[in-house]
């Protein structure tokens, strides 16, 4: 076995599916549905596993796959004693998990308060016109070649992260928005994609009593206006992504430790308001000012998450909550037309393909359930023991990818794990 760990696939004359790019947290639109995929509803720690490859470190950034490369992040702890972390990119071969690089970007030698379910690498990575954007909080922000030559870097993002980081870049023409909602200060930033410099920084215009969250940006366009939807304590934003101009704002009083990245479906806007009581928010995004009593369609408080985002299919919007029940509503109104437990502890987003809904909770069973009105479960994959999985999944044409606390697999329809010689 070689030091990669890594297996070869081998396919039982199926066709492949058309490979598509994975470049963000949550895929091409950032809300987790794979248009066109045929992935496996069924694998194990064998069954339709091409290969599982060892990650060092420890990180719950997902994958991102831009043609034959997946791209990850990690800290890997250089000293135990002081809590000391490298923080890492690195560069798999799609076909085989093969490390082809890994460049070492940032190091924090104080020891940051962090909870037990983050890492110091929880946001993941972003690709665009060959170039790779890593956010690691902050400890560092940083652009990269394909080839894992650094660009240029950032250390001006500083705010104390309370629990530790996990909001992902977005990209919105050359602007790269980024939240930053520490304990002590809450902002929002605009920085130069091509030079990593701060075009604008925006202050949080509401002070909540927590003011530390970790939510991931998401660009969408409404009335031929760009907007960055930027969630937070106590308030949900809506931003020109060019100049930081506030467009609207919905709040939420008392809402913390934001986590779920927006979903924008069916012309609402989707936001799950964070700790203590979860609520989801349908928000009509057409407005402008402070649209809390004007666009707020409808909520719903049973069953929300406070980690795992939600995913949207045709006319329906799936959701779980981190203790397991899941449930589908209907976009337009909030009617539930179902809601089961599923069992287990989930923080990893929900995923859309074909017409199922792809489930992973905390320690490595995969749940897939058809989309559709009525609850159906099509299948539980158990597929890693003894290692937790916080991280979403990316997916490649045929071949869905998921990181465990220790490994990266692919899974795909056909696969026979094979222990390689060389």
């Amino acid at each position: 076995m070689n030091r990669f760990g890594s297996a070869v696939l081998i396919l039982l004359g199926m066709a492949t599916p058309a490979h598509s790019d994975w470049p963000e947290f949550r895929g091409p639109t950032g809300q987790g549905v794979a248009t066109g995929a045929k992935i496996p509803t069924q694998w194990s720690d064998s069954e339709n596993v091409a290969w599982k490859v060892p990650v060092p470190g420890v990180a719950w950034s997902s994958p991102v796959l831009v043609g034959n490369r997946i791209f990850l992040t990690t800290a890997v702890e250089t000293a135990e004693e002081t809590k000391s972390y490298s923080l890492e990119t690195l560069a798999l071969d799609k076909n085989t998990g093969k490390t082809l690089w890994t460049r070492k970007l940032f190091h924090h030698a104080a020891d940051v308060e962090i909870h037990s379910k983050n890492s110091h690498a929880s946001p993941t990575p972003l690709v665009a016109d060959g170039v790779i954007y890593v956010h690691y909080g902050p400890h560092g922000t940083a652009a990269l070649t394909l080839e894992g030559e650094v660009i240029w870097t950032n250390n001006e993002l500083t705010y104390s992260p309370q629990h530790g980081n996990g909001g992902s870049p977005a990209l919105a023409g050359d602007v790269l928005v980024i939240c930053c909602d520490g304990s002590d200060k809450q902002f929002v930033v605009g920085l130069d994609r091509k030079t990593g410099k701060v075009r604008w920084n925006v202050e949080r215009a509401v002070k909540p009593s927590k003011g530390f969250s970790f939510s991931t940006p998401l660009l969408v366009t409404i009335n031929g206006q760009l907007q960055a939807i930027c969630p937070g304590s106590d308030a949900v934003y809506a931003y020109a992504p060019e100049t930081g101009e506030e467009v609207w704002r919905c709040r939420y009083a008392g809402g913390y430790s934001v986590v779920p990245r927006p979903v924008y479906a069916g012309g609402l806007v989707f936001i799950c308001t964070g700790y203590n009581k979860a609520k989801l928010l349908a928000i009509d995004p057409t407005g402008t000012g402070d649209v809390t009593e004007t666009h707020l369609r409808w909520q719903i408080d049973k069953g929300v998450p406070y980690n795992p985002s939600v995913v949207a299919v045709g006319e329906e919007l799936y959701l779980v909550s981190d203790n397991g029940i899941a449930t589908c509503a209907d976009l337009q109104t909030g009617k539930v037309n179902w809601q089961e437990r599923l069992g287990g502890n989930f923080s990893a987003s929900l995923l859309a393909a074909g017409d199922h809904v792809y489930f992973q909770d905390e320690h490595g069973k995969a749940i897939v359930v058809r989309a559709g009105k009525t609850f159906e479960k099509v299948s539980e994959n158990e597929f890693v023991k003894d290692e937790r999985t916080f991280a979403s999944y990316a997916v490649d044409g045929g071949a869905l990818f998921i990181r465990s606390e220790k490994h990266l697999f692919r899974i795909e329809e056909g696969a026979k794990l094979q222990v390689s010689a060389n």
